[in-house]
């Protein structure tokens, strides 16, 4: 019977590893996203009632879900150097000529697009990821192959004739519409947009959760591949080879026989760039030859076979006509520039983010001043100077603004924080429709046909002023909104009623504490079975659930604190929202775990800390948060630190490895 099992879960993880590359390789899907769906749901299935069939690289593991508090550095076996810079062509004629006097033999080059992402280095061990670790020093990374695992277009497992061991080097990277897409979710749940699609990425990469982290539908080029055994005399051969082993390389790459060819590529790609669904901030020549790269090896910091030629960031002057003060749902003001229309990089530009009060400054910005706007890698312009010599005498400083521009509050600065807040968090009209737009998204209450402007709208009418009264809205106070129709007011009674199925989870990270994002609701609500009993516990009492620090704590204690909250909390629980830990509808597969407490600490590396906890439940045992005398098992993958300690000095505990846990299980 297992060995059914087994051909199963293999044929249905080969099946969707086939799935993968047709959709993101080949760009050729043979399903459709519900048929995936379908299959991954079933092998999902399967490998957690049988986690002894355990793979690292199972198609399962794209959609995330492990927790890594701690990112491990990595010693790169191979440096991971710097490129040096060139800016214009004659530059790259000089560079060519220093290539041409050592290895005394003509010359070819690949010429790459430089995308704008965060570095990478992926080790393959006999055809499977073994381990993602960024550039960082080029010394030495962080070892993050849990989240590199759930970018898609990064292949698992292997196929064809590839070396026993080897590292591909590469980008990950955001492309554009994925980057607006993100944006969009964060407006509408009231958040600061991101910057721009190269930080996004990177700090992505270094995300706890790499569920999150695949959510953020991460992309990946790889372009270098780094062995002591090469099969290949060319980099552009390794490069073929590459993609016929599964890797997504740049279909842009050309191989160019002369420097006339690769002036021509750089000059076509400086227009066309804007037109790429990705940012691109230059082109990457390579010396093709590998023993020509072998002869002209390394500087200190760089390859001197290797150059980087920077495309120019696109500059035009324009004059200020304003500054205006933006107010986003956690109450942080942003100042933004208002420009007088100009076109730049393919786009008319009349708006540039200045960020905070210390950037004008820097600036010394003046009122009517004509300045520079720069849109480099950033998606929104920034201003990189002022032209002074057209400031006029009687132009005056440009000063920071002492009160919310909505509410007249006064606003107050954190120390060593740049941003301004305005700390009316209840009554302030962009903070208070925020709240409400961020309890109805997605990720929270999900309460369909409820969009930002409907909101915008019941707030104008003083129809709804929190969370709560969404639950006494009619379709008679609906209906004569702008653009409301019978059918839709219906559908916004019928999606609140529905909401009130929301587990209790989702509606704590719904009602808005600060710091309590989806995780740390989770976490609570599986130390805290009621909204009332969070609501009496305190900063120390928080603080011994795992991920609960003091900030967090105290902004729990602080929240409950407030009366108006409080009323808010009581109105819900008369409307019958969830504000309990719902029944398990876990399914149990035995009680050989009953009564017996568990805790996993440290790297894990048989399986998520997520399953590792399903499976305890499952299994009859309970999980808690915290080592005491009331644990019985601290299960410990790698480097386990203070809680292995403290249950050592505890002294009756009994400590599992992974495997050792897998065994309690199956004594059954």
């Amino acid at each position: 019977m297992s060995e059914n099992i087994q051909q199963k879960i293999e044929q249905l993880r080969k099946e969707l590893h086939q799935h993968n590359e047709n959709y993101y390789l080949l760009d050729a899907a043979t399903v459709s996203d519900y048929e995936f769906d379908m299959l991954l749901e079933e092998l999902q299935d399967l490998e957690a009632k049988h986690p002894e069939f355990y793979d690292e690289n199972s198609p399962t593991v794209r959609v995330g879900g492990g927790i890594t508090k701690v990112f491990p550095t990595i010693q790169h076996k191979f440096r991971m150097y710097s490129l040096d810079n060139s800016y214009d062509f004659d530059d790259l004629e000089d560079w060519e000529k220093r290539i041409i006097k050592t290895i005394n033999d003509p010359v070819e080059f690949v010429a790459e697009l430089k995308y704008d992402g965060a570095s990478i280095s992926i080790l393959y061990e006999n055809g499977k990821l073994a381990q993602a670790v960024t550039r960082g020093d080029g010394f030495q990374g962080d070892e993050i192959t849990s989240n590199v695992r759930t970018i898609s277009d990064i292949p698992l497992t292997l196929k064809g004739d590839f070396p026993a061991q080897f590292f591909m080097r590469g980008e990950i990277y955001l492309t554009r519409k994925n980057f607006d897409k993100l944006n969009k979710l964060r407006e509408e749940e009231g958040l600061d947009p991101f910057m721009n699609p190269r930080n996004t990425a990177s700090g992505s990469l270094k995300m706890q959760d790499s569920g999150e982290v695949r959510k953020r539908s991460l992309s990946s080029v790889l372009y270098q591949f780094i062995s002591e055994d090469v099969p290949a005399e060319t980099h552009w051969e390794l490069l073929q080879k590459a993609q016929g082993w599964g890797f997504k390389t740049s279909q842009q790459a050309k191989l160019c026989k002369t420097m006339d060819e690769v002036k021509e590529f750089i000059s076509f790609w400086d227009t066309e760039r804007h037109n790429l669904p990705f940012e691109i901030d230059g082109i990457v020549l390579k010396v093709n030859s590998l023993q020509q790269q072998r002869q002209l090896g390394y500087t200190a910091k760089s390859p001197r076979w290797a150059m980087a030629y920077k495309f120019k960031a696109e500059k035009v002057e324009t004059e200020l006509q304003s500054v205006s003060y933006q107010v986003g749902r956690t109450g942080a003001i942003t100042p933004v520039a208002n420009l007088k229309p100009v076109l730049l990089a393919g786009t008319i530009v009349k708006r540039a983010s200045l960020h905070n009060e210390d950037i004008i400054k820097k600036l010394d910005l003046h009122e009517h001043d004509f300045v520079y706007v720069e849109k480099g890698g950033e998606i929104i312009p920034k201003i990189v100077g002022v032209h002074t010599e057209k400031r006029t005498s009687e132009s005056r400083e440009i000063e920071y603004i002492k009160n919310c521009p909505e509410c007249g509050t006064e606003l107050v600065k954190i120390v060593d924080q740049a941003i301004h807040f305005c700390p009316n968090e209840l009554h302030c009209p962009p903070q208070v429709v925020g709240r409400m737009i961020h309890y109805v998204s997605r990720k929270a209450l999900n309460i369909d046909n409820l969009g930002s402007e409907t909101i915008e709208q019941l707030y104008r009418e003083k129809l709804i002023e929190n969370p709560a009264d969404f639950y006494a809205l009619t379709k008679e106070q609906i209906l004569p909104l702008e653009r409301m129709a019978e059918k839709s007011a219906q559908n916004i009674i019928s999606g609140i009623e529905k909401s009130k199925e929301i587990p209790f989870e989702k509606v704590l990270y719904g009602i808005g504490i600060k710091h309590v994002g989806e995780t740390v609701a989770k976490k609570l609500v599986k130390n805290f079975s009621t909204i009332d009993e969070l609501k009496e516990a305190t900063v120390e009492e928080l603080c011994q659930v795992e991920d609960i620090g003091a900030k967090i704590a105290v902004s729990i204690v602080e929240f409950f604190k407030n009366p108006e909250n409080i009323l808010m909390i009581e109105r819900l629980k008369s409307y019958g929202v969830q504000l309990q830990k719902g029944e398990s509808t876990n399914e149990v597969l035995s009680n050989v775990l009953e009564g017996k407490t568990f805790l996993f600490t440290g790297k894990l590396s048989l399986f998520t800390r997520e399953s590792a906890e399903e499976m305890v439940e499952k299994h009859g045992g309970k999980n808690i948060s915290a080592v005491s005398k009331n644990l019985n098992f601290l299960v410990v993958g790698e480097k386990a630190g203070s809680k292995l300690k403290k249950a050592q000095d505890i002294g009756t505990i009994t400590i599992l490895d992974e495997q050792e846990f897998l065994n309690l299980i199956e004594k059954q």
